[in-house]
């Protein structure tokens, strides 16, 4: 018999929350009932068991999708597909125009049908987040926010334009407008309630928040303990009109974290171990979850700086269940007590809040990673997951340069930076750290070698000498959601910026310099800190609030590096704390990332 739709599996039940009772939909209940044991059960898949329970009777899921969620098992032996209704869409501007446009077509549409086009309207909340449209036009001075600003609206006046008219125009649909931040990161500290409260089927109804958004690393919010990931337009569309997203019952990947980062360890160099460990386990379309007592020494936006990466190890989701750090983060990103407790009250009568004393849920796999082992390090030179610890940078480009050169460059050089590299293999390279003198002693040979086109190249750029070849990084950008989210890696910037002002020290003149936060939260810490200075001596200079390099929008080279990189067929770099380094994603005339 068809459950209930009103009260499915008898799991309706009311429940105090912020001083007002709300309706909700009790997972306990499907285990008093013998449908499904919770401590066995992946935190993420309890998530959903508790979406398909709410909607359960009330046109696209059945019982059928709730019994297979409660009885989900490590065996995945039953990989059916199930319905997911999120509770909100994420859109940024380039591919939430399209989904706009979309809507505007259908009103057009009801009006030639002589029909109310004030029907068409999205049936969940939407949110757009302006923040690929900014682009580093000028960079290294006070001004530059100004003119990238500027040129921004010049160049979108007309999507903007279109964007304002469906703020005002759709219900349940709001707009973040331009220099506001990274839709990920807005996302983080502002949007998420972790547990909604709102009227549903005509009642007021607390449920974990969900969502589905239209950028690859909308699982940042996964840190969180939302569960979220990116997908298409299409599939966007049909979520805002009020359509199931249907996937196959998904495996779960179990990664425990034990220990604690060393001193001299970040974030960063953290999520870039965990990419070439999932890279090598293989987890596409899986979730992946972490666990472990490892999890109580990671703040949030370490959490999330992981989460986020997961379109690089190539997960549909990086997943951390809500704990007392989840609770920890909304107080101080200003969500107001009455969320905090919200959140705290509904996740434990669910049985969705992790502590210490949580068991183990099952995993479809499980892998380990001691925190402890992490150390300084890079990814590159073309992907993300490809580690390089910071002690073999120069030997890990040395062995990518013969394969970075591009077809026009002398067969001559090509060999010889080939040969070069064979003979430091021969000579015991392998086992050792290259330094500066084999680099040298490399630079040199090639240039012998070759003086119709040498590596080493020189020119000027307003009045101050420029000395390029392989390897010179050209583009140095503190920017992405992934990084600039987290307060540990910018203070650890402004730190490091402060003693390399102390010492002397400045940026070479043939670097393109930038600073783009996710948010305006980033600016307020680092100028209340007194941090910010000291960036902007050495050209750091806030440049926009946007995605900019870390997706391309890195601007134009200075017309002479520009002309030099091509004319000597240069293998430039570039370094950022963005979250893909493929080759010409940063800018098409620098190859090694």
């Amino acid at each position: 018999m068809p459950t209930d739709a009103t009260n499915p599996f008898g799991a309706r039940a009311t429940l105090r929350l912020s001083d007002e009772p709300a309706v909700v939909y009790r997972l306990p209940e499907l285990a008093r009932q013998g449908l499904a044991t919770l401590d066995r059960l992946p935190f993420s898949i309890r998530v959903l068991l508790e979406n398909a329970l709410r909607h359960a009777g009330r046109g696209f899921v059945t019982d059928a999708h709730v019994r297979a969620l409660a009885a989900w098992s490590p065996a995945g032996t039953a990989r059916g597909e199930v319905p997911f209704m999120p509770a909100r869409v994420v859109l940024q501007d380039f591919t939430g125009v399209p989904c706009v446009v979309d809507l505007a077509a259908m009103r057009d549409a009801m009006a030639r049908m002589q029909g109310d086009p004030d029907r068409i309207n999205p049936v969940v909340p939407c949110d757009l987040v302006i923040d690929h449209s900014v682009q580093v036009d000028s960079y290294g001075s006070e001004r530059s926010l100004r003119l990238n600003v500027e040129l921004e609206f010049q160049r979108n006046r007309e999507r903007y334009q279109l964007l304002k008219f469906a703020q005002r125009a759709f219900d349940n649909f709001r707009v973040v407008p331009p220099g506001t931040g990274i839709v990920h990161q807005v996302n983080l500290e502002y949007l998420a309630p972790v547990v909604q409260l709102r009227p549903q089927f005509g009642e007021l109804t607390a449920f974990p928040d969900t969502l589905v958004g239209t950028d690859s690393h909308t699982t940042m919010i996964n840190g969180l303990g939302v569960v979220g990931w990116g997908v298409g337009g299409i599939e966007a569309e049909a979520v805002m009109l009020g359509q199931p997203y249907f996937m196959l019952l998904p495996e779960v990947i179990g990664m425990k974290l034990v220990g604690q980062l060393p001193l001299g360890t970040t974030a960063t160099d953290l999520v870039l171990t965990v990419t070439q460990m999932l890279r090598k386990k293989g987890v596409v379309d899986k979730f992946v979850e972490f666990y472990g007592p490892g999890l109580s020494a990671l703040g949030l936006a370490d959490r999330a700086t992981i989460a986020n990466m997961a379109p690089e190890y190539g997960a549909t989701m990086g997943f951390f269940p809500v704990d007392a750090e989840t609770v920890g983060y909304l107080e101080r990103t200003g969500r107001g007590k009455a969320v905090c407790e919200r959140v705290e009250r509904y996740m434990k009568e669910q049985g969705l809040f992790r502590t210490d004393a949580t068991p183990d849920p099952e995993f479809t796999a499980a892998l380990e990673l001691d925190l402890s082992t992490v150390t300084p390090s890079l990814a590159g030179p073309k992907r993300p997951q490809d580690l390089v610890p910071l002690t073999q940078l120069k030997r890990n480009f040395i062995v990518n340069l013969p394969g970075l050169m591009s077809a026009n460059v002398p067969a001559e050089r090509k060999d010889l930076a080939q040969s070069a590299y064979s003979r430091w293999m021969g000579e015991g390279g392998a086992n050792v750290t290259i330094g500066d003198r084999g680099a040298d002693q490399l630079t040199a040979a090639v240039a012998a070698a070759d003086p119709d086109a040498p590596p080493i190249v020189t020119g000027q750029l307003d009045g101050s000498d420029i000395t390029l070849h392989d390897g010179a990084v050209v583009i140095a950008a503190i920017t992405s959601c992934t990084n600039t989210s987290n307060p540990s890696v910018m203070i650890g910037a402004g730190l490091v910026a402060r003693k390399a002002v102390e010492r002397g020290l400045m940026t070479k003149p043939w670097v393109k310099t930038s600073l783009a936060p996710g948010s305006r939260v980033v600016t307020d810490y680092l100028e209340g800190s007194g941090l910010q200075p000291y960036l902007e001596q050495l050209r750091f200079n806030t440049v926009g609030y946007g995605c900019t390099t870390c997706i391309g929008n890195s601007g134009p080279l200075p017309d002479v590096i520009a002309a030099l990189i091509d004319e000597h067929s240069l293998v430039t770099a570039a370094v950022l704390s963005g979250n893909r380094n493929f080759e010409a994603r940063v800018h098409p005339q620098v190859r090694a990332n």
